[in-house]
This record gives C-alpha cells, structure tokens and sequence, in this order.
C-alpha cells in the first residue's frame, strides 16, 4: 500500500550505480576499406535511481500513559529495518491506557504483562481497557505473555493497511526464519461467559445443571492464579481486529503452553477478526468455554493443532485457512467437551459446539486426522475443502459425539481410500461415516485442484454450495466452496493483513513473516 516503505538494498553503492546498470552498448567493429563515420551519439543519459526510503531510527523518547510507573525506555534494537526504540510495558495496566503507532518505536512485552486485575465471576463492567492503534508492534522473549485478565478489555485493532504485529526478539532482530516458533508466549484474553471445566468443586451436568452455580477456570501452567468464567454470555473482552501472532507458543509449565491467541471465557461481546496465527508451537488458536463469533484466520505452520475448541465454547467462525508446515503439525480442528482424559465428565454443560463455514485445510503428510471430535461435542463444517494427503479426514470417538454432530455438508477432501472417516471410543469406522455422509453435496474422494495452496481451482470452483446461513445467522450464504474462491479474493479477503513464508505465500503487501513492514 502507498503507506508502506519498502526498504531496498542494493548490490552496490549509490557513488557506484554507472557500474551497475545493465550492459554497455556498443558499435560494431569495421572489415575491410569500407569505413562509415556516423555521427556522434548523443550520450546515454545517466538513469535516475530510485528513489530509496531511509531505514528506521529510534523514536525520540517513550510515550507517556497513564499507568504508575508509565514505560520504561530500556534502549534500542536494531534488525534489518533499521534501529528502534524500546518502550518496556509495565507489569500491569492499573488504568485505561492507549499505545500510540510511533514510527521507530516498538513495545517490550517483559515477562507476565497484565491489563488489569481479576475482577471476580459476578462482576460487572470493565476497569481497565487498553487501546493498541493500527501499526504497533509489540516483540517479546521466551517467558513473556499478555493476559487480558476478566472484566478488563483490550481494543487492539489494525486496519488492513496497517495490522498489528506480535512477535519475537528474534524477529526484530532479523534471526527469524520460516521455521522458526517457541520464541515468546501469546495473548490471552479472559472474560465472565459460562465454562463447563471448573478448577474446583461440582460440574454442572445435564441431570444436575445448576450443582456449580459458579464454575470458573483457571489459566493452566501460570504462576500466578488466572480465573476465568462467569455467568455473563455476553461479556466482551474487547475487540482483537487485525493483529499478527508470530513465533509464539512458550511452555509454561511440563504440557502446559501457550498459543498465538488463548481465550477463556470470552463472552459474545469479544470481537476476533482478521487474525494470522505464524508458527505456533502449540496450537494456532485455543479457546477455553464462552462463546463468541470469529471470522477471517489463517493459521499458518502450527504444531499441534490449527484451532482447539474446548470446556463448553460456543463458536462460529466464518472463513478460515489452516496450512501445516511440512515437518510438523498434529490435526487441523481439535474438539472435545470438555478433554475427557480430565476428570470432568462428558455431560458437563455447556457443552461444545463449534461451527465452521468457508474454510481450506492444507495438511502434511504423515499427520493424524485432519478433524478430532469427542467428549458430546457439537459439529458443523459447512462448504470447506480438504486437502487431506494421506492422513484420515475425520476421527469421531464415542456415541455422544456422534449424536451431537449437527452437520457435515457441501465438504470435498482427497481423504485416503481406506478408513477415511473412522471412529472410536465406542463408535465403528462405518458408524461415523454413516453420519457423516449423511451430509449434502460432500465428496471424500475428490481430486483437489487448489492454486497458490488454498485458491479453488476448477474443481472446487464446480462444487455447489450449502446455505451456512441456516446454521448460524452469523454465517452468509455463498457462492462457493472453501475460503477463497479465486486469486483476487485471495487479495482482497486476505492478502494486505497477513504475512507471506515459504509455507504459504498471500501476496502480501505487509511481506514476508520473517521481516517487519515499515510504515510512514
């Protein structure tokens, strides 16, 4: 976009460009007694370079907020873009605050950073919210993460132009590469919505639904006590619009890491769009109970899973590219509700239901099932397309999950020919497949022909749509299959906000995963 610099390095100096344009054309030589005497030729003359922009300097100084203590000014940091200044947050917002978009500058996430304080399962309104303008880039170290904490909000929303960026050290620095995760932690947003995993005490059940009248969660692996849920559905945690999640995915404790992106208990105020998970090193996206709608994710290179839906969320999500990297990724949709291998029973409530419409599944070979339901979780996928390789399209364990599946429609994949919809935990492979052929217009066996990874081709262009709009009014009713019906919604839909890597390339105009854009 015309307000993104692109910072240029050229082969050779600007005193020694004349050396450096293309070839010298010159006359030929002359034979024999015929001599011509052309008239001399008006010089070349000597091309105007191009005009370079200058690479970024540090800011003068740190903003002033309104937080005791403020940012701390801890220095500079330089990379391939340039030098910047250094604005450490605090270790906790105490008051609404705002990060201004300051060119040269960028935002030290030092270990836990908390907005706010815990304000209890049965508070109301929101203390403190914090305020991250289009453009702000945060980076951070191994044991750093940002915990929005219940009954506070963060409005972080970048623009298309201008998203905003969450990343390493080592992507400032210029060390990252496209294989590169586990550098820093992720965001956690939590909020006052019912979850069906209490920390403590009686679960609420289908034949007893009100034995835990205050059942809440906690942040697991967190030194600190992080609780979650309440009995507000439509609590919000804020706004999370256009943001960039890079390298995350630090381990708290043994079995315990963080994702690009955690929520727990994030009611149906939370707004979560235009979100690129990059590198994960556990989940791309997990969310712990509430329940909210979401559009527009490409989760890129995760490895566990590309989205984990568990403890009693409610989510729609409209529009979703998940890619795999080649050497590592576990399944694409993890559901459980809530994780049976817990002591919580399956009929815990609320239980999950998670609905996905518009989506594009690239897997790597040698991964397990693409799609993992169990514990009486709920279902749908709605007009997606699977690009399955030689890994089983859906595992579907016992006859509770079976039985909440709401639906499997307008869904192509080129799942293996043997056992490619199996069971478990009680159900048979012919059971699940049963059901899920049930489905309208899906096709299990079919040849895909995706372009540039997740662009239809003319297979999937000629599937015929499903209705998503009758499952959720959430949902629109397309005219395709899959997230991107041809190159120019690939642009238009996601190509700006996101980051381009040899795992999948958007043609974005932000770049590449591995380097910073630079805005005026």
């Amino acid at each position: 976009m015309k307000n993104i610099q692109r910072t240029l390095v050229l082969g050779c100096s600007l005193v020694a460009l004349a050396g450096c344009g293309a070839d010298e054309i010159v006359s030929p030589g002359t034979s024999g007694d015929i001599i011509i005497n052309n008239p001399t030729p008006s010089p070349t003359p000597t091309p105007t370079p191009t005009p370079t922009q200058s690479l970024v300097t540090p800011a003068a100084g740190c903003p002033t907020i309104a937080t005791t203590g403020g940012l701390v000014d801890a220095g500079t940091i330089s990379g391939p873009t340039g030098s910047y200044r250094v604005c450490q947050l605090p270790a906790r917002f105490t008051s609404t605050d705002n990060l201004p978009f300051i060119r040269g500058l960028v935002y030290q996430i030092n270990g836990r950073v908390d907005v706010g304080a815990d304000r209890g399962f049965a508070s109301t309104g929101t203390t403190v919210t914090l305020t991250v303008e289009p453009g702000v880039i945060f980076f951070a170290q191994q044991d750093s993460f940002l915990v929005v904490n219940r009954g506070n909000a963060i409005q972080s929303n970048g623009t298309a132009e201008r998203p905003i960026i969450w990343t390493s050290r080592d992507n400032i620095l210029g060390l990252a590469n496209d294989n590169s995760q586990q550098q820093w932690g992720g965001v956690v947003l939590l909020g006052r919505a019912p979850i069906s995993d209490c920390s403590t005490g009686v679960f609420n059940t289908a034949a007893a639904p009100t034995n835990n009248a205050t059942c809440e969660g906690r942040l697991e692996g967190a030194a600190t006590a992080t609780p979650f849920g309440g009995a507000n559905g439509a609590d919000s945690s804020g706004s999370f619009r256009f943001n960039q999640i890079r390298f995350s995915g630090f381990e708290l404790a043994p079995n315990n890491e963080l994702q690009s992106l955690t929520t727990g208990g994030a009611g149906s105020g939370t707004v979560i769009e235009n979100l690129v998970s990059f590198n994960s090193s556990d989940d791309g996206v997990e969310f712990f109970g509430g329940g909210f709608n979401a559009r527009n994710f490409a989760i890129i290179g995760a490895s566990d899973d590309s989205i984990d839906v568990d403890t009693g969320a409610l989510v729609n999500v409209d529009t979703m590219i998940a890619v795999q990297r080649s050497t590592t990724g576990d399944r694409l949709i993890e559901l459980d509700s809530p994780n049976v291998a817990d002591r919580t029973p399956s009929n815990a409530i609320p239980q999950t239901r998670f609905q996905l419409n518009n989506f594009t599944f690239v897997t790597r070979a040698g991964a397990p099932q693409v799609v993992q339901a169990r514990g009486g979780a709920a279902l749908s996928l709605t007009n997606g397309v699977i690009d399955a390789g030689t890994n089983h399209c859906f595992q579907i364990d016992e006859p509770t999950t079976l039985a909440a599946i709401i639906g499997v429609d307008s869904v192509v994949g080129d799942c293996p020919s043997v056992d490619p919809i199996r069971g478990g935990a009680g159900n048979t492979n012919a059971d699940v497949a049963t059901r899920i052929n049930a489905g309208t217009n899906n096709n299990f066996a079919f040849a895909i022909t995706l372009t540039n990874g997740v662009v239809n081709g003319t297979g999937e262009t000629g599937r015929t749509p499903f209705a998503a709009n009758g499952r959720s009014s959430f949902f629109p009713n397309r005219t395709f299959i899959g997230a991107i019906q041809n190159a120019a919604a690939l642009t238009s839909i996601f190509g700006n906000w996101t980051c381009n890597s040899t795992v999948q390339n958007f043609n974005s105009a932000t770049g590449n995963c591995t380097g910073l854009p630079v805005y005026s």
